[in-house]
C-alpha cells in the first residue's frame, strides 16, 4: 500500500496525484467501448452474439439471452437474508418517492410538478467473480417501489442461480445474460431481440461505466456507479481492527480499480493498521484479489488535524466515507462529496451493502462531487404544470411583453396579446369561461 505523510517534502504533489487517479475518463477505455457501441448500432443482436463470446467466453444465440427459465430455489436463509433486505430498501424507498404538488405565483398563474414513473428501464447488475444478489435488491426493488412496468436486467453470463433467484424476487419483467459495455449498448439501443429502454441504471467496471456516459442523449443513466471506493477518516481513538477489515471488505471486489484509503491523523493508527491488514488478509479466502488491489488503490495518508482529513475527503468524493472519530456525527455535516457516510465504530460498509435501506449505488471515481446516489425519485419522470386564468395571464403581460421586447422575440409578446383581442372569451379544458 502507498503511504503518505503530511510532514513530506512532495506531500501535496503525491496527494494530488493519487486523488486524480479514476478510471471514469480513460481515453484508451473511452476508445474500446465507443467501438463495441458502433458495433451493436450497426449489427444489433449478431454484434451482440460475437462480443460475448469474444469477452465472456460463453457462445449463445440471440433467443438464449432471455432467461425463461424458472426461479431457481434457494436456503431458507438466503431466501429470509433477501427479504429481510428488501423490506428495508422498499421502506426507505417509499419515504424518498416524489409527490405531485401545485401553487399559485404571483400572477396567480396555477404551477406545480407532477411525477410518473419510467414506463421502461434498464439494470446492469455486474457478473464477474462475484454474484452481487445485494445489487439486483439496491437497483430493482426502487424501481418496483417507483411503479415502473418493465423492468429489463442484464447481467454477464451465465447468471447464477442465487442472483436470478433475487432478480425475480425483487420484481423484474425480464432477465438477459448478457454483460458488459455491450449489454449497456443494447438497452440504450435497442436490438431485435432487447427493446431499448428509457433509462440505464447500475453498476459496472469501467467499461460499463464509460458505455453509460457516452451514451447518455440516447438514453438517460442514473450515475456513475464504477469500481468500489472507501475512505476512512480515523483519530487515535479508532480501532485499528475495524479500519483494516473494511478496507479489506472493499478490496475483495475483484474489478481491479478498487480504491481503498485510510486518512488518520494518528501515527499510531496508521502503523497499526497497517499491521492488522497484513494480519488479517491470510484467513481470507479471496486474498489474491485484496493484495492486488491494495496495491493498485490501497492508500494511508497521515494528515495533520481533522480539518485536512476531511479536506482529503472531500476532494476524494469517496463512494464510501466512514467517520471513526471523536463526535463522529458532529464531524458528518463537513463531508459534503461522500456517496454515503458511515458514522461511528459499529456502522460497518457492510451494513450499507447489504441491508440498511438506502441503495448502495453510488458513484465513484470522483463523481461524487457531481452526482448523489442511487434513489427512487430518480426512477420518476417529472413533467412542470401552468394553467393561467384569463386574469392570471393579463397580470402576467406586462412583463411578458418587456422580456420579448429586450429579446427581440415579438411573437412570443403577441402570443400572449392575441388572447385579449378575441371577440369572446375562451371557456378552458376546465368547462368555464373566464
Amino acid at each position: 500500500m502507498k503511504v503518505l505523510r503530511y510532514g513530506q517534502p512532495d506531500f501535496a504533489e503525491q496527494l494530488a496525484r493519487s486523488l486524480a487517479a479514476s478510471s471514469l475518463f480513460d481515453p484508451s477505455i473511452d476508445e474500446r467501448v465507443r467501438a463495441i457501441i458502433a458495433d451493436v448500432q450497426a449489427r444489433g443482436d449478431a454484434a451482440l452474439v460475437d462480443l460475448t463470446d469474444r469477452f465472456d467466453r460463453v457462445r449463445l444465440t440471440a433467443e438464449q439471452f432471455r432467461v425463461t427459465a424458472p426461479t431457481p430455489k434457494v436456503d431458507a436463509k438466503l431466501e429470509r437474508a433477501i427479504a429481510a433486505a428488501r423490506k428495508n430498501i422498499a421502506a426507505f424507498a417509499k419515504r424518498s418517492l416524489r409527490k405531485n404538488w401545485s401553487m399559485r405565483n404571483a400572477q396567480g398563474a396555477a404551477v406545480g410538478e407532477k411525477f410518473e414513473p419510467f414506463g421502461r428501464v434498464g439494470i446492469y447488475i455486474p457478473g464477474g467473480t462475484a454474484p452481487l444478489v445485494s445489487t439486483a435488491l439496491m437497483t430493482i426493488v426502487l424501481a418496483k417501489v417507483a411503479g415502473c412496468c418493465d423492468i429489463a436486467v442484464c447481467s454477464p453470463p451465465p447468471i447464477n442461480p442465487s442472483l436470478l433467484y433475487a432478480i425475480r424476487k425483487a420484481g423484474a419483467t425480464e432477465a438477459y445474460q448478457l454483460g458488459g459495455a455491450q449489454a449497456v449498448a443494447a438497452l440504450a439501443l435497442g436490438t431485435a431481440t432487447i427493446k431499448c429502454v428509457q433509462k440505464v441504471f447500475g453498476p459496472g467496471n469501467a467499461y460499463v461505466v464509460a458505455a453509460k456516459r457516452l451514451l447518455v442523449g440516447h438514453v438517460a443513466i442514473d450515475l456513475l456507479p464504477g469500481p468500489s471506493e472507501v475512505l476512512i477518516i480515523a483519530d487515535d481513538l479508532a480501532n485499528p481492527a475495524f479500519i483494516a477489515a473494511d478496507m479489506l471488505a472493499q478490496a475483495e471486489h475483484g474489478s481491479g480499480y478498487e480504491r481503498v484509503w485510510l486518512v488518520t491523523t494518528s501515527p499510531k493508527i496508521l502503523d497499526a493498521t497497517q499491521a492488522e491488514i497484513t494480519r488479517q488478509i491470510p484467513s481470507l479466502t479471496r486474498c489474491e484479489i485484496i493484495e492486488r488491489a491494495l496495491a493498485n488503490g490501497g492508500t494511508c495518508v497521515l494528515v495533520k488535524d481533522l480539518k485536512q482529513a476531511v479536506f482529503v475527503a472531500n476532494e476524494f468524493a469517496p463512494e464510501h466515507c466512514e467517520v471513526m472519530t471523536k463526535n463522529a456525527a458532529k464531524v458528518m455535516p463537513q463531508i459534503k462529496t461522500a456517496g454515503a457516510i458511515f458514522l461511528g465504530p459499529w456502522s460497518p460498509t457492510i451494513v450499507g451493502d447489504y441491508l440498511a435501506g438506502p441503495s448502495h449505488t453510488l458513484p465513484t471515481g470522483g463523481a461524487g462531487k457531481s452526482f448523489a446516489g442511487l434513489t427512487v425519485d430518480q426512477f420518476q419522470r417529472r413533467t412542470s404544470i401552468v394553467e393561467l386564468s384569463r386574469a392570471a395571464l393579463k397580470k402576467s403581460l406586462p412583463a411578458l411583453e418587456k422580456f420579448a421586447e429586450v429579446e427581440g422575440l415579438d411573437a412570443h409578446s403577441a402570443s400572449a396579446r392575441v388572447r385579449f383581442a378575441a371577440a369572446k372569451p375562451f371557456c378552458g379544458g376546465r368547462g368555464r369561461c373566464e
